[in-house]
C-alpha cells in the first residue's frame, strides 16, 4: 500500500481560514494532567462515532488533529464528515486534519507521537491492542465502546488499565447514554428514598433493573444516510451485540443503581445469557454498505443468500445481589417516523421508574413514575410532587402530569433533549475536565473494568449455553 502524509484538502484549508485501577480514595493524583493544549490523534476512524467527537470545538483542544489510518473508504468517510462540520452554516468548526495512511498506521502514530490524546473508534478486532500499546507509550486514550469484544482479550484490557496507572495517563471510554435526560432523571428520582424506597433485589424472572435497547442497521446520521463498513457485520471485527451496545446498558445499571460505589468483579454473577442473529438479504446489505456481494470473511455467516449476524444478545446477572437484565436487538430499519429505542425500569420498594419509547410516547423516551403498591393515592401523589420539586431545583422547568392514579409522566423541557450526537461532545467535555485536573472519581476506572468483565463473561456463558 502507498503510504502518505498529507493535509486534507487545500480547498478545505481555504474554508477554514474564513470561518485495576487507581487506589486513591479521593480521586486525587490519579494521572498526570495535560499541560497546555490537548492534541488529538485519531486512530483508524472507521466508525462514525470518531467524527462525532469532533462535532464541536473545545477551548482546550488544538484544532489540528493527526489522523492515522489504513487508506480506503472509511477514513475518507470520516474526513468528509469533518469537512461537513467545517463548512456548515451553523456553528462551523475549524478542524485541520493532518492525515497519514498506510498499513503501518499504528506504528507510525506511536513513532511520531504528535499528540497527547488518542481517540479510537473503528474496527474492534485490534482495539484492545491499540489501547494497550498507546498507554504503554504514555498516551492518554479516549475510546469508543467497546474496549474489548472477546473474553480472551479481557486480561489485555486489565493490563492496559494497570499500565495507564503506572504511566500516569487516563484511559476512558465514551459513555454517551449517561447524558440522556430521561436516564439522568431516572437516576435522580431513584436517589430519593421518600419516593423510591429501597432498591428491590428482584429475581431472574422479574429483575429489579431491566434495560433494553433496539437499534437499526439502516439509519440517518448528521442528516445523511449512514454507509457502514462491511466489517461492521462481522462479529470477529465488530463484536457481537452482547459485548457491543450492551456495554452502555451494563454501564447504566452500575451508574444508576450503585452511584459512587467502587465495584469489583466478584460483585457480578452471570445467571444466564443468550445470543441470536438478525437476517439480512443481499439487497439490505447493499443498501447499508454499497457493496453488491458479501466479502469473503462473511461467508462463514451466510446461509444461501442470507447473512446472519449475531447482533442480538441478553445477559441476566446479579450485581451485589440485585438482579439485572440487559438486552440488545438489531433490526434492519426502523418504521417510518421512528428510530432506535430504549426501555428501562428500576424497581424500588415504593415505586418503579420506567422509561418507555413506544407509539404512545411518539417514539420519544418518556419517564414514568408508578407506585409499587398503593395504600393512599393522595399520599403517593404528594410524594411525587415533592420529589419533582426537589429534582426541579437541579433541572428547572421540570414538571409532572398524572396519566392515571397509578402512573405519572415526567414532563421534560425540550432544552434538555439535545440528542444522541450531541452527547459525544458532552462526554468529551467531561474527559477534558478530568485531563486538566489530573483526577477523576475513584470509582470510574474499577467500574469500567467490572463493566467489561460483565459483557465478556456474558458472551462466554452464551457460548457455553448453546
Amino acid at each position: 500500500m502507498i503510504k502518505h502524509f498529507f493535509t486534507a484538502g487545500v480547498a478545505l484549508l481555504l474554508i477554514l481560514s474564513s470561518c485495576t485501577g487507581p487506589t486513591s480514595k479521593d480521586g486525587s493524583d490519579m494521572f498526570n494532567p495535560v499541560e497546555g493544549s490537548v492534541k488529538l490523534m485519531n486512530l483508524d476512524p472507521g466508525h462514525f462515532h470518531a467524527a462525532l467527537v469532533q462535532l464541536t470545538m473545545y477551548e482546550s483542544v488544538d484544532p489540528e488533529v493527526y489522523v492515522y489510518a489504513p487508506g480506503g473508504p472509511e477514513v475518507e468517510s470520516y474526513l468528509k464528515r469533518i469537512e461537513s462540520y467545517n463548512t456548515r452554516e451553523d456553528q462551523c468548526t475549524t478542524w485541520k486534519e493532518q492525515v497519514y495512511t498506510g498499513d503501518d498506521f499504528l506504528e507510525k502514530m506511536l513513532a511520531d507521537h504528535p499528540g497527547n490524546v488518542m481517540v479510537v473508534s473503528g474496527n474492534n478486532a485490534r482495539k484492545t491492542e491499540y489501547i494497550l500499546q498507546s498507554v504503554q507509550n504514555g498516551i492518554h486514550v479516549l475510546a469508543d465502546k467497546p474496549m474489548v469484544i472477546s473474553p480472551d482479550k479481557f486480561p489485555m484490557l486489565e493490563e492496559a488499565f494497570a499500565t495507564a496507572e503506572k504511566k500516569g495517563v487516563l484511559l476512558y471510554d465514551i459513555m454517551t447514554e449517561r447524558h440522556e435526560i430521561t436516564t439522568m432523571l431516572q437516576k435522580e428520582f431513584s436517589q430519593i428514598p421518600e419516593l423510591y424506597g429501597e432498591q428491590q433485589v428482584g429475581s431472574p424472572n422479574l429483575p429489579a433493573i431491566t434495560k433494553e435497547s433496539v437499534h437499526h442497521f439502516s439509519k440517518i446520521v448528521s442528516g445523511q444516510a449512514l454507509i457502514r463498513p462491511p466489517w461492521f457485520f462481522d462479529t470477529e471485527q465488530q463484536g457481537e451485540g452482547i459485548v457491543d451496545v450492551t456495554t452502555h446498558l451494563v454501564d447504566l445499571v452500575q451508574w444508576e443503581t450503585f452511584p459512587g460505589v467502587i465495584l469489583k468483579k466478584e460483585d457480578i454473577q452471570i445467571t444466564s445469557s443468550k445470543r441470536w442473529t438478525t437476517a439480512l438479504t443481499t439487497e439490505m446489505f447493499k443498501k447499508v454498505t454499497g457493496l453488491d456481494s458479501y466479502p469473503p470473511y462473511l461467508n462463514k455467516d451466510v446461509e444461501g443468500s442470507i447473512l446472519r449476524v449475531y447482533s442480538n444478545g441478553e445477559i441476566n446477572y446479579t450485581i451485589k445481589g440485585v438482579h439485572a437484565r440487559v438486552s440488545v436487538i438489531w433490526n434492519f430499519q426502523a418504521p417510518e417516523g421512528t428510530g432506535d429505542t430504549h426501555y428501562s425500569v428500576m424497581r424500588g420498594s415504593n415505586c418503579q421508574l420506567e422509561i418507555r419509547q413506544g407509539e404512545p410516547e411518539g417514539y420519544k423516551p418518556t419517564l414514568y413514575i408508578q407506585p409499587s403498591y398503593i395504600e393512599s393515592a393522595d399520599e403517593f401523589r404528594q410524594q411525587v410532587k415533592v420529589a419533582v420539586q426537589q429534582v426541579a431545583e437541579k433541572y428547572p422547568g421540570l414538571t409532572v402530569s398524572m396519566v392515571d392514579e397509578l402512573s405519572w409522566r415526567v414532563d421534560i423541557p425540550d432544552s434538555y433533549k439535545v440528542g444522541h450526537e450531541a452527547h459525544f461532545g458532552q462526554v468529551t467535555e467531561k474527559y477534558l475536565d478530568y485531563l486538566s485536573k489530573g483526577n477523576l472519581p475513584a470509582w470510574e476506572i474499577p467500574n469500567m473494568i467490572v463493566k467489561y468483565y460483565t459483557t465478556t463473561e456474558g458472551l462466554k456463558q452464551a457460548f457455553d449455553m448453546k
